[in-house]
């Protein structure tokens, strides 16, 4: 962490309220556009969402989540003495055989709730002195999350945000999030064809994977932390040895 780029945290304005609540709403919009007939990821299932279809991640046009709560099981750059406020958003756009949350990402565990509620759920986190907002499996839930954003926002949320992806995202999805997320945390789980198409069901994530993270470092750039070492903004990659 002693190569990020340092900041004070009290100079620090998250990139969505530089963004505005007027064009959070538009691209919430435009994400619900994306999400039915859904192209949010690359596997462009084309599901009627709005109407209750679902297509590979099995989730319909509500938000779905597991749990939300102050999380220190993290990297320590985003937890901190506080913690990383944590959405564990369930299902998935990919069938990952090693997945270490499966009950939540393939067995669907969690409740549908509204965007009202995870706006809610935002300013709980905050109030409880979370350093950031972190997004766990957001891809295919995003366009509810740009929405919930827009009203947590406009009641006065101030932390940074994380989208924790599998790395398997769809490059025009992610330029609409661009202004949005300070901090884009992404794995790297294969560079291989054939270890994709088996143990994650996704033979083109290789590829895929390396265009969304090439987007993403454009959007945010390097690491950018406070004094305390917690990240403030920038590109985060994990990498994943089996």
């Amino acid at each position: 962490m002693d190569e990020g780029r340092r900041i004070l945290a009290e100079d620090f304005t998250p990139a969505y309220r530089k963004l505005g609540v007027k064009a959070l709403r538009a691209r919430g919009d435009h994400l619900a556009e994306l999400a039915s007939p859904c192209r949010l990821c690359p596997r462009e299932c084309g599901c009627l969402r709005r109407e209750g279809e679902t297509g590979y991640c099995r989730t319909g046009f509500a938000p779905v989540v597991s749990s939300i709560h102050p999380h220190f099981g993290e990297e320590a750059c985003l937890v901190g003495r506080g913690g990383s406020g944590t959405v564990f958003l369930t299902n998935c756009n990919l069938g990952c055989l090693f997945c270490q949350n499966s009950d939540i990402s393939h067995l669907g565990k969690g409740r549908s709730i509204t965007i009202q509620e995870l706006a809610e759920s935002l300013m709980a986190l905050q109030d409880l002195g979370c350093h950031n907002i972190n997004f766990v499996t957001p891809t295919h839930q995003i366009h509810a999350i740009a929405k919930a954003v827009a009203l947590a926002a406009e009641r006065g949320l101030t932390l940074p945000l994380v989208y924790n992806t599998g790395g398997y995202d769809q490059v025009p999805t992610l330029r609409l999030l661009e202004g949005i997320f300070d901090i884009y945390m992404p794995d790297l789980k294969f560079t291989e064809t054939a270890a994709a198409r088996t143990l994650a069901d996704a033979p083109d994530y290789p590829e895929a994977a390396k265009r969304a993270i090439l987007e993403m470092h454009r959007q945010v750039g390097d690491l950018v932390v406070d004094k305390r070492g917690i990240v403030m903004g920038g590109l985060l990659v994990r990498h994943l040895v089996l």
